[in-house]
């Protein structure tokens, strides 16, 4: 049996993420959480947002704040967000936290122990406008690769190339757009990929289930060859560097980041305790994955964890850094950690055809998507067209579509006629003013037939195939499984017609309506991984036990379990259209300043 251990890369500190950051990431990795633990399996989701490095200091010092006070309201608010979107995390952390630091240093140490750390003096950009040296990816400039005239010092979101920063033409200061820059010499600290080369390439290779942009940008790096790879900075932000001749120098972003997955389960099973630095295996033993005493042991997930299943969430520009840095830098301590057994990578999401973008206010972010529609609008939507093999573009035209044909239209729809129309006409009484408009009872009367065996049946023919979407981490194939097994609802009603068979026979037409009441029960409960906020409106107009609420894809066909006598209430609609006057306010809204 194994244990699943979810990460989704961690969000950066500095401002609001837009919507293409949740659906290249965290909400999938939510909605495959959601469903492993609806499975019945031991589920683990960690996140945390990313807090060292230049942008947080840069946007600090821009909102007049310390960068630690900063960050403190930042996490705050992002958490908030999230939670509001329904992402489930069993812990959402800081790299800042005292446990990270603690791990990165240990790290750090095991890879100098090992031979793996190299120390040179490099000629680094100083900005003198700026009055300080500049981290790689705050040195900007055209890609001397393919041309790509936003190409930072590190990496090319255009060719997807590592590089130097005097790799770039007309370089300039990403701070202040000065050119005034000069080179000069600082010490540092490398880890030396190209050791470790080998190693990556057979664990990259030993994966062959991978999604193929996963395995593409891995092997893209491997083909350029692995070099050396500075982890240290001239930032005073950050995680110390435990070595002499290094004082007021931290480590790189990159290199703590990936660190905080593990320090993010450390911080979880502390509750609040202080860490002890003690508490970091160090022997190359094996842990026993039980955790012992019945306490949270994050040993028990990240060292010796052989019954783990380690699934990461990441969009493209992750990739690397998780293909490759990441494994590097745990295979290189030579202790038995915990490494990804499966990446899933996520392409683009663009809007209208071009990138989001914070400073010209166009897109979507995720503070402003919650005050215009409802969590579970996005939630569907997003999955519904997430970049998993190319990249997708959001339109609001699209949003709407898909809003008010599946949304609206399918599961909405189905809901709303049959609570309401078995409401009316059995056992319906108007509620008080505290209380719903209508609530009805589950009516008695009539026998299956045929065609309810054959529903039975293409219910749980559909669920397999949506489970079998799931397991395989296919989200969009999942959703479209799912609106096949919504629409086995609408099509049954629409030829079994109760509202006729009340005229003829009103015990065909009870029994066709618990039928669809307890349809109704079986989409709220599939549906809950991708609109969790609806599932739990539907659960409580239908009154469930815990009993009746919860079960595999497998358990949750039964189309008999709701049975006569039973209670209901009618909810208000579930997801409202969306209409064309709307779609162009906000088109209009968001399409950015220079627009």
């Amino acid at each position: 049996m194994s244990r699943y251990l979810i990460t989704s890369a961690l969000p950066y500190v500095n401002g609001v993420k837009h919507v293409g950051n949740l659906v290249g990431s965290m909400l999938p990795a939510d909605v495959y959480a959601r469903f492993l633990r609806m499975e019945g399996e031991e589920v683990l989701y960690i996140c945390a947002t990313d807090e060292h490095g230049t942008p947080a200091e840069v946007s600090a010092m821009e909102a007049g704040m310390d960068v630690r006070e900063y960050c403190d309201m930042m996490h705050e608010r992002q958490k908030d967000i999230y939670e509001r979107f329904g992402l489930s995390f069993d812990y959402f952390g800081r790299s800042s936290s005292r446990e990270n630091a603690l791990l990165t240093q240990h790290i750090y140490r095991k890879l100098n122990e090992n031979g793996f750390i190299e120390e040179r003096t490099i000629r680094q950009i100083y900005s003198l406008d700026d009055g300080r040296f500049l981290p790689d990816r705050y040195v900007i400039g055209t890609c001397s690769k393919c041309g790509y005239t936003a190409a930072r010092g590190d990496q090319c979101d255009g060719c997807a190339s590592l590089l130097d920063p005097e790799d770039l033409i007309e370089p300039r200061s990403a701070i202040s757009r000065s050119t005034n820059l000069e080179m000069r010499e600082s010490k540092h600290l490398f880890i030396r990929l190209d050791l470790l080369a080998s190693e990556i390439e057979k664990w990259v290779d030993s994966h062959s289930d991978w999604p193929r942009l996963t395995v593409g940008v891995a092997k893209k790096w491997l083909t350029e060859g692995l070099k050396p790879r500075c982890i240290t900075r001239d930032l005073s932000w950050g995680i110390p560097v435990p070595r002499e001749g290094f004082e007021g120098k931290v480590f790189y972003v990159w290199f703590d980041a990936p660190i905080e997955y593990i320090g993010a389960t450390w911080e979880w099973a502390n509750a609040g305790r202080e860490p002890d630095e003690a508490g970091i295996p160090s022997d190359g033993s094996t842990h026993d994955a039980s955790g012992g005493s019945g306490e949270r042991d994050w040993k028990s997930w990240w060292f010796g964890a052989s019954d783990v299943y380690y699934v990461q969430f990441l969009a493209k520009d992750n990739l690397p850094f998780h293909t490759v840095i990441f494994p590097a830098m745990l295979l290189g301590t030579r202790e038995p950690w915990t490494v990804a057994s499966y990446i899933k990578g996520f392409n683009w999401l663009t809007y209208h055809g071009g990138k989001f973008s914070t400073s010209q206010k166009r897109g979507v972010f995720t503070d402003r998507a919650l005050e215009i529609f409802p969590a579970d609008y996005w939630r569907y939507f997003l999955m519904a067209i997430a970049p998993e093999s190319d990249d997708s573009d959001f339109t609001w035209p699209m949003f709407a579509t898909i809003v008010n044909k599946d949304l609206a239209g399918n599961f909405g729809n189905f809901v709303n006629r049959t609570l309401k129309l078995t409401a009316s006409r059995f056992g319906g009484a108007s509620g008080d003013s505290g209380t719903p408009a209508l609530t009805g009872v589950i009516p008695a009367g009539g026998q299956w037939g045929a065609r309810e065996e054959r529903l039975q049946a293409d219910v749980k023919e559909a669920l397999e195939e949506y489970r079998k979407c799931l397991r395989q981490i296919e989200f969009r194939k999942g959703v479209l499984a799912l609106k096949k097994l919504w629409s086995l609802g609408n099509l049954y009603i629409d030829e079994r017609a109760p509202w006729n068979l009340l005229k003829t026979d009103k015990d065909e037409a009870a029994m066709v309506l618990r039928t669809c009441i307890n349809l109704v029960r079986t989409f709220a409960l599939a549906s809950s991984p991708f609109i969790p906020f609806t599932a739990e409106k539907v659960a409580q107009a239908l009154r469930f036990s815990p009993e009746e609420g919860t079960g595999s894809m497998a358990e949750i066909g039964d189309l008999r379990v709701l049975g006569p006598g039973r209670t209901f209430e009618v909810p208000p609609v579930l997801f409202k259209r969306i209409e064309e006057a709307e779609i162009e306010k906000l088109t209009m809204e968001f399409a950015g300043e220079n627009v």
